[in-house]
């Protein structure tokens, strides 16, 4: 047997938090759950991550950091109209084919409300950073107009709300937007 690489235990310990963080929250998901899922000890999860709030800060910058690379990726070479639409798609594609992933953004805004309201600022700090860098790669494509750019991440954050709601795809609710910002009705299901 093979045995991994420090960084790629880490990697393994990121994969299997976001999963457990997804479905728990940061209040709700024990740090002995994460280690088990991973096949490690809890003292070793925490050489790789010295505290449970250091783990989740790096599994909601990969988050962040994913969504980031989908319209990066959908966007290349496109500009206007065409980058909204690739983007669009491909972030329908993503929340409805691993809907953990839409899971894992929504626990972080309601982790970073429950602290902000606790006084702790670093949660905040840290998904706020990613978020101006999400809402940039959005910017960029669509020449820097402002007024694009949040319309596309006000839908976004509709989608999310709808999505993480539960609403199914055929659902009359899902009508007024634009088709490319729906929940696929032909992947199978929504997020």
């Amino acid at each position: 047997m093979v045995r991994m690489s420090a960084a790629e235990r880490r990697e393994s310990v990121i994969r299997a938090a976001m999963s457990e963080f997804a479905r728990g929250g940061y209040y709700g998901t024990s740090t002995d759950a994460i280690a088990k899922r991973v096949g490690v000890s809890q003292p070793y999860l925490f050489r790789l991550f010295p505290s449970k709030k250091a783990l989740f800060l790096a599994v909601a910058e990969r988050c962040l950091q994913d969504t980031r690379r989908v319209f990066e990726v959908a966007s290349e070479g496109l500009h206007g109209e065409d980058a909204l639409q690739a983007m669009a798609e491909a972030y329908t594609r993503l929340i409805s084919e691993q809907p953990e992933r839409l899971q894992m953004q929504l626990q972080v805004y309601v982790t970073v409300a429950a602290a902000e309201a606790a006084g702790d600022h670093e949660f905040g700090e840290m998904v706020r950073k990613g978020w101006l860098d999400l809402w940039d790669a959005v910017r960029l494509p669509l020449g820097g107009d402002v007024n694009e750019t949040t319309t596309f991440m006000a839908y976004g954050m509709l989608i999310n709300t709808l999505a993480g709601m539960g609403f199914p795809p055929e659902h009359r609710i899902w009508d007024g937007l634009h088709m490319s910002a729906q929940v696929k009705r032909d992947m199978g299901g929504g997020a």
